[in-house]
């Protein structure tokens, strides 16, 4: 299969982000995610272990989290860590 690429960056309010990663849970948990903008557009399947890794750092007055989330389509041999994560609000 061919390489895909999707990428947006925009500036948001905080309601509409949290539309973005609603939209995201719905899809993860359907397994089925399809992304669109400006005529691209890209379907995912998220299925089986997701591997999710979560980076934070604040310098100054600035701020950054970021959350990836990745899997593989094949049926690999994936090991599962015990790790937990609390994320409060």
């Amino acid at each position: 299969m061919a390489e895909q690429k999707f990428f947006f960056e925009s500036f948001q309010d905080s309601e509409t982000i949290k539309s973005y990663l609603e939209s995201l849970l719905k899809g993860i948990a359907q397994k089925k995610i399809i992304l669109r903008t400006d005529g691209e557009d890209i379907t995912m399947y998220p299925n089986g272990l997701l591997k999710l890794t979560i980076k934070a750092k604040r310098k100054s007055n600035k701020n950054r989290l970021n959350i990836k989330i990745s899997w593989t389509d094949e049926h690999s041999k994936v090991v599962s860590s015990n790790n937990t994560l609390d994320i409060q609000s």
